[in-house]
Order: structure tokens, then C-alpha cells, then sequence
């Protein structure tokens, strides 16, 4: 399985650029008829945002490497770690060949699988600080970046089947639905600040592109704003006084 975590996370770079169109490919944004773009929906965060997969596909080297010589923590945590990372490969994929209808079952178990490994890695603290960033750090921020990734997924497939009704009062619903969720996995971690930061940067590029992007839209904007406060807020007042020395 150590072998299959680094054959993974191979596979989930080369898959990164596939999808930045750097060497083959589309762009995401462009993609799938522009689905994904930063002013298809009013969830769509704006274009910088997507640098924290630069972040994110580190520290799957750096865990793919740290887990070689880890201890006994990394046992159950290395296979939903390495179908997490076959999951992101996929996504891409099916976004590149225009399935957008398909991405959207792809991310919600990818999101699944990420909510396990984040109960699994609180079940046992850090070894080290190594440990706390490889594994606690990367696979919380992937976590965090992924919540608002699939409001903004299920949000842009909505839209492309033509469900555009009452877009202002469901983009507030899912955006207060993902500060609970910030909420819910700082109360349940003790403020674990990894996944925080995924969500409160997917939520602040959010706020952007409604506040001063081309889809303007400040009851959505501020209501992004509000969501990340809460989330950041709250997570900083909870984390608890033991996590703060190793974990993250």
C-alpha cells in the first residue's frame, strides 16, 4: 500500500495538469462548455482560488514520501488517502471530456472519502510536527477545499440543466450550509485549522468574485464574507489548547 500511496499521487499530479491545460488538456475553467468558469454560477469562486491545488498536490508528495517511514498511525489512513487521490484524477478527467453530470457523483464520494480520512486522523494524534503537516495539513486543507468545490460543482451542473431559479436564495442556502460544515468539523477536531483554511479560502474567492468580479452580486458576496468569518471565528475560539503544539 505504500507503494500504491506514491503510484497515486502520481497519477493525481499528472492529472493537475492535465486540468491546467499546461501541457494537454483544457483548463478547468474552460472545460465542459466553461461550466467551471469563476462567473458560471454565484458559488463559483474566482480564478486565483485554484492555487491552493499547487498547495494541495505538495503535500501529497510530501505524504507519499513521509508515509514510507511512518508509524502505525498511516495504516488505515493510506487507502481512503490513495482513493481520495485516484478520485481527483478521475474528476478531472470527466470534466475534460465534457462529462459534467458525471464530476458531480465523483466529488461528492471524493468528499465522502476525505470525511473519513479527517475522523480517522483524529482518532490519533500527530507523531510529530512531519506527521501533523504531511498528513493532518494536507489532508485537511484537500478536505476543506473540497467542501466548497462541490457546492460550486453541484451548483455549475445545476445551472447547465437549466435549474436557474431562484439563484440568489439557494447560493445564500448552500454558502450557510457550508459555514455549518466549517463549523461542525472545527467543534468535532477541537479547531483543527487545516480544513478551516480550505473552506474560509474557497469561500473568500467566492465573496471576491460577487463583490468585484464580472458576476456581481452583494447579497451572495457578503453573505460569503459572513460565512468565512463564522467559520474562522469559530474555529479559532474552539481550538483547543493541546492541538496547538503539533497539530493543525
Amino acid at each position: 500500500m505504500k507503494v500504491g500511496i506514491l503510484i497515486s499521487a502520481v497519477v493525481a499530479i499528472v492529472g493537475s495538469f492535465v486540468g491546467s491545460g499546461a501541457w494537454v488538456g483544457t483548463p478547468i475553467a474552460e472545460a465542459a462548455g466553461g461550466a467551471l468558469s469563476a462567473t458560471s454560477t454565484l458559488v463559483a469562486p474566482a480564478g486565483p482560488a485554484f492555487s491552493v491545488w499547487s498547495i494541495i498536490y505538495v503535500g501529497f508528495l510530501a505524504y507519499a514520501v513521509w508515509q514510507f517511514f511512518a508509524g502505525p498511525r498511516q495504516i488505515p489512513l493510506r487507502k481512503p488517502i490513495a482513493i481520495s487521490m485516484l478520485l481527483n484524477a478521475a474528476w478531472i478527467l470527466a470534466i475534460q471530456v465534457g462529462l459534467l453530470w458525471l464530476s458531480v457523483p465523483i466529488i461528492v464520494v471524493l468528499l465522502a472519502v476525505l470525511v473519513r480520512v479527517f475522523v480517522l486522523t483524529q482518532a490519533d494524534a500527530p507523531e510529530n510536527t512531519l506527521d501533523a503537516v504531511a498528513t493532518d495539513g494536507t489532508m485537511g486543507l484537500y478536505l476543506g477545499w473540497v467542501c466548497v468545490a462541490t457546492i460550486a460543482n453541484v451548483t455549475a451542473w445545476l445551472v447547465d440543466i437549466g435549474l436557474t431559479a431562484g439563484a440568489t436564495f439557494w447560493a445564500v442556502a448552500v454558502l450557510v450550509v457550508a459555514a455549518g460544515v466549517g463549523v461542525g468539523l472545527a467543534w468535532f477536531s477541537g479547531g483543527a485549522v487545516a480544513p478551516a483554511l480550505g473552506i474560509v479560502w474557497g469561500l473568500m474567492w467566492i465573496a471576491q468574485g460577487r463583490l468585484a468580479g464580472e458576476l456581481d452580486n452583494a447579497t451572495v458576496g457578503w453573505t460569503a464574507v459572513a460565512a468565512s468569518l463564522v467559520v474562522g471565528v469559530y474555529t479559532a475560539v474552539i481550538r483547543a489548547p493541546q492541538r496547538r503544539a503539533v497539530s493543525v
